[in-house]
């Protein structure tokens, strides 16, 4: 079975809540990842994503250097983004659409 993973980083430009991490998290950038698999027997090359991964920074100066990696859903990502982009000073209502369909890399895997 072929896998793809591909990369991306997110902004958030004010504080939010997602589930699948404790509390509100800082205004920030955020790296996500999205694990796909390879649809077999297609007559062209279609994926179904198999999870979708968010990293954040350790919180306090004693877990320096920790990370946490949750699966999240990503219509809540999505939804969080738009929030966000909402209360965006310059008002670029298609920030939220190229992050999230842009991504930086993509390593597929075998």
């Amino acid at each position: 079975m072929t896998t793809r993973t591909t990369k991306s980083t997110v902004m958030f430009t004010r504080p939010f809540n997602l589930t699948g991490f404790d509390g509100e998290q800082p205004a920030g950038s955020y790296s996500v990842e999205t694990d796909e698999e390879l649809l077999e027997g297609m007559s062209f090359p279609a994926y179904r994503r198999m999870a979708t991964m968010m990293q954040l920074d350790a919180p306090s100066r004693e877990s320096a250097g920790i990370l946490q990696v949750a699966v999240i859903n990503p219509d809540h990502l999505a939804a969080a983004l738009v929030a966000d982009a909402a209360h965006s000073p310059d008002g670029d209502e298609f920030a939220t659409w190229r992050t999230l369909n842009m991504p930086s890399t993509a390593n597929p895997k075998s």
